[in-house]
């Protein structure tokens, strides 16, 4: 059975930055489109970052590109989400996935089979 266990949330300052960490066991990693997703209080779960199974490749949401950063190292079984310039609306329980395939440019939920627990993430002064 494949879990994602993500690390790296708390609070941080506007303009603050933070590294998120999710790190897979039980199961393929390496051959896996894996992404981000973060859901706000009262709103839908939405699509972050992805990235390829090799890492050459990655798609971000609008409303954070530039700012973040998706990464992986497959040799531990983990993928990182680098974000800086963090705003208020930013603050959400940001959550790792596993793809169904290891195809690139996936962003909707139905496209990510296996989910963590989340990590809150809050920015605030």
């Amino acid at each position: 059975q494949v879990q994602l266990v993500e690390s790296g949330g708390g609070l941080v300052q506007p303009g603050g930055s933070l590294r998120l960490s999710c790190a897979a066991s039980g199961g393929t990693f390496s051959t896996y489109t894996m992404g981000w997703f973060r859901q706000a209080p009262g709103k839908e779960r939405e699509f972050v970052a992805g990235i390829s199974w090799t890492g050459s490749s990655t798609w971000y949401a609008d409303s954070v590109k530039g700012r973040f950063t998706i990464s992986r190292d497959n040799a531990k079984n983990t993928v990182y989400l680098q974000m800086i310039s963090l705003k208020p609306e930013d603050t959400a329980v940001y959550y790792c996935a596993r793809g169904n395939t290891g195809a690139m440019g996936a962003t909707t939920r139905r496209a990510y089979g296996y989910w963590g627990q989340g990590t809150q993430v809050t920015v605030s002064s």
